[in-house]
């Protein structure tokens, strides 16, 4: 039974690349969680919490097309069912295992909708999703910033790399949807602000608080203005694909999440670069 208002804790799973695919950055190795999740489930018992927003390493289950290793998510969820902790299941966070390559690549949406509904056939008794996290900040660190996965640095790279992640994250609901059609689908996105640092950063700071939205705007099926449709299209989005996104949503399962960091918010200048600019709204101004 799902509680009416749920405080939970979360231990974070990402795994993006960097140098190149070359170095894979394991939060779940890096903070000891494989050797000590047994340790970890203990302290969220201790805190008195009985949610967990958690997910097994992407990486490290999903081996091939239609081939999975559910050895540490069978031990882990088992024991998080046994102790009648809630997950929330975060699939995809940051990363893609080495034979998917990264964000670019056309085949991940529907290959990732695979993994989704075969981990919902293993964990039926599952009803919260975080399919995949913090889209535009993946697309944004992966293909715009060049920090991770691809590196890349580019509007192309970027909005390829943002209809993969969304049309990955629909996809998966719906497949996940098809085996549990009671699923309750938590997004988590980051909660961005651009100010503008004189009158003529206006405008590029208006286009960056517009792209902010792209990444739910897809995800909910909701029409972007003209300025982003055109923007999507001179970025290598089709028509076609637009349309997908427009008949496809599934926001009557979802809850819209989202977080701050005091680096969400951000000084634009005319030339449209950008500089962290501390908090200035705060969270719950810009939420």
């Amino acid at each position: 039974m799902i509680p009416p208002f749920m405080f939970a804790t979360g231990i974070e799973n990402s795994y993006p690349t960097l140098q190149g695919g070359t170095v894979r950055v394991d939060e779940m190795e890096k903070c000891g969680h494989y050797r000590h999740w047994h340790t970890d489930f203990d302290c969220v018992e201790d805190l008195g919490l009985h949610v967990l927003r958690y997910g097994p390493p992407l990486h490290r289950a999903w081996l091939g097309p239609n081939r999975f290793d559910w050895e540490f998510a069978d031990v882990t969820f088992g024991d998080l069912l046994a102790r009648d902790i809630t997950p929330i299941v975060d699939l995809c966070h940051f990363g893609v295992p080495d034979w998917i390559g990264n964000f670019q690549n056309p085949d991940f949406p529907a290959l990732f909708a695979r993994y989704a509904r075969a981990f919902a056939e293993r964990f039926r008794w599952v009803q919260l999703y975080t399919p995949v996290n913090e889209m535009f900040i993946c697309a944004t660190f992966s293909a715009s910033y060049g920090w991770w996965n691809e590196q890349l640095r580019s509007d192309q790279a970027f909005v390829t790399a943002l209809k993969h992640l969304v049309k990955a994250n629909v996809l998966a609901m719906k497949a996940i949807l098809e085996v549990r059609p009671d699923a309750i689908f938590v997004q988590s996105e980051s909660t961005e602000y651009f100010h503008a640092d004189s009158p003529d950063a206006i405008k590029p700071a208006e286009i960056r608080n517009a792209m902010r939205f792209l990444s739910l705007d897809l995800n909910y099926g909701r029409r972007v203005d003209s300025e982003m449709y055109e923007y999507l299209m001179d970025s290598g989005m089709t028509r076609e694909e637009y349309h997908f996104f427009l008949g496809n949503n599934v926001k009557q399962h979802c809850i819209m999440g989202n977080d701050y960091y005091v680096t969400n918010e951000h000084r634009v200048f005319a030339d449209g670069h950008t500089v962290a600019s501390g908090e200035i709204f705060g969270y719950d101004e810009l939420t």
